[in-house]
């Protein structure tokens, strides 16, 4: 079976976890995360760059930071992953979902000022599949309204708006170094800090509400607790194998795109026969062939598509249930614009392999075979 994804290794990766073994230091924030840091912090062009135990981290660090009270409102989409909805729901806040653009099923920005309210706090754009939300109108929004903007750049290392690396463009972002991502750590994320004033308490809540990293580098003469906190730091071990992959991440999402590129080219005609819709990119964003997907006319037809792939041994997915839909969402959230979008183009969508090494050919003709005979008979 050619599996859906399978985690990619440079080759570097347990050469730097022995060094940090030989470093006799595991814990978090050890050389490795420093040197994360530093990269990381060149590379976007954010303030400060902090490592954390997972993306989900690096949110609920967002929803603290942003200072979400009971009942606050956060404007996002319901076409997500949970940890977008929940890192606030954890402080209180309402998630306030709108409807996606049907273009590249990101946040619809024209429709989110009608769902902002005296309560809402901030608004949470998700970069789906590493393509970039409008971001210039909705920093526009948050400012008019006295928002926070919080990117959820999960699938977005390596991805631009107009030249800007995304989590560089809020007050603060998230990205994700899961397994299933461009560069991995196993789990693993970072916080972007873009707010200068948010620095220090950004460190302060990542190390368990203390001033212990003031304490490190001499600022003070002993660290004690200071403020609200949890451990959302990653071990040493995390921060090395990251090492590795952050040195690469360059040619990783060049050797992706060339698979992205490979699966675009293959299904042009069957999407000008009408049986499948493309991702589209706006020219102004430039992605990192996170995922590719396609839209299939029905549930259905997604249905048998993935059966008879599966059956010729290949494994394509769907993505997310839409949080609005979900149990929690109706419990937690509320929609605050019709879900025309999300509903519809959920049940269509479905993602094709994309790691280094897949057989890229078999997949191609596995689908197009599957597709061929799905929708051709329709």
């Amino acid at each position: 079976m050619e599996p859906f994804n399978r985690p990619f290794m440079t080759g570097r990766e347990f050469v730097y976890i022995a060094e940090a073994y030989a470093n006799g230091m595991l814990a978090g924030d050890g050389t490795f995360t420093k040197q994360c840091h530093a990269l990381l912090q060149q590379q976007i062009g954010c303030a400060q760059a902090l490592l954390t135990h997972s993306c989900t981290a690096a949110l609920e660090m967002s929803a603290l930071l942003a200072d979400v009270q009971p009942g606050d409102e956060i404007v996002m989409p319901s076409y997500t992953f949970t940890s977008t909805a929940n890192a606030f729901v954890l402080r209180g806040g309402v998630p306030v979902f709108v409807d996606i653009r049907p273009d590249t099923l990101n946040l619809d920005e024209t429709l989110i000022e009608a769902a902002i309210t005296p309560r809402t706090k901030a608004i949470v754009p998700v970069h789906y599949a590493g393509v970039a939300c409008e971001m210039d109108p909705i920093l526009g929004m948050a400012r008019q309204h006295g928002l926070r903007v919080i990117e959820d750049a999960a699938q977005g290392y390596g991805s631009t708006y107009h030249g800007r690396p995304l989590g560089s463009l809020g007050d603060l972002g998230c990205l994700s170094f899961h397994e299933t991502k461009n560069v991995i750590s196993g789990e693993g994320g970072a916080l972007l800090v873009n707010d200068p004033a948010l620095g220090e308490r950004a460190e302060i809540v990542r190390e368990k509400g203390t001033n212990r990293s003031a304490f490190f580098r001499g600022a003070v003469d002993k660290y004690t607790w200071v403020d609200v906190g949890s451990s959302y730091l990653p071990g040493e071990l995390i921060a090395a194998f990251l090492w590795a992959q952050l040195q690469q991440g360059e040619d990783i999402t060049r050797r992706r795109l060339g698979i992205w590129q490979h699966y675009h080219d293959g299904l042009a005609a069957l999407e000008q026969r009408g049986w499948l819709r493309r991702p589209i990119v706006p020219p102004h964003c430039q992605h990192n062939a996170h995922m590719y997907y396609v839209l299939l006319p029905s549930l259905a037809a997604r249905q048998e598509v993935i059966r008879r792939m599966r059956a010729a041994g290949v494994s394509p997915v769907f993505h997310y249930v839409p949080l609005h839909s979900s149990p929690a969402g109706r419990r937690f959230g509320r929609a605050a614009t019709p879900m025309t979008h999300t509903d519809a183009l959920s049940e269509r969508l479905l993602r094709l392999p994309l790691w280094i090494g897949v057989d890229r050919d078999l997949v191609l003709r596995t689908f197009v075979d599957a597709c061929t005979a799905v929708c051709g008979s329709l």
